[in-house]
């Protein structure tokens, strides 16, 4: 019998790979910034036209401005954790699903530890 099993990816801190995850949470906050400047420009541009209730108009969209703003500040958290972390640290990258063989007479324990793959800069080092 074949039963699905969650598998934890890490990721072994490199030069290169602190460069990526650094470019990487940049850009996602370059982004979401976009995303404020362009929110608050609608939310002016619908302003003068008058065509919308205005207090939930300008609720919504400062709702929205705001989940932004705290995503900006969770990536700036995770750039100063990123520059703090040394090399060679184990960073959790994410979890996928596995088949796992399960047969009459296997030790269940055994067979449903938490399995973890190991990269680095991209190449599977190792699997536990």
């Amino acid at each position: 019998m074949q039963i699905i099993q969650t598998v934890v990816v890490k990721q072994i801190l490199t030069e290169k790979s602190k460069q990526q995850l650094f470019e990487k949470y940049n850009s996602k906050k370059l982004q979401l910034q976009k995303e404020c400047d362009q929110l608050q420009f609608e939310l002016k541009r619908l302003e003068k036209t008058k065509n919308f209730s205005q207090v939930s108009l300008k609720n919504q969209f400062e709702k929205e401005i705001q989940f932004r703003k705290e995503k900006i500040k969770l990536l700036e958290f995770q750039i100063e954790q990123l520059h703090i972390l040394p090399l060679g640290s184990e960073l959790k990258e994410r979890e996928v699903q596995a088949l796992v063989e399960i047969n009459v007479g296997d030790t269940w324990d055994l067979s449903l530890g938490q399995p973890t793959i190991i990269i680095k800069d991209g190449i599977v080092e190792e699997i536990r």
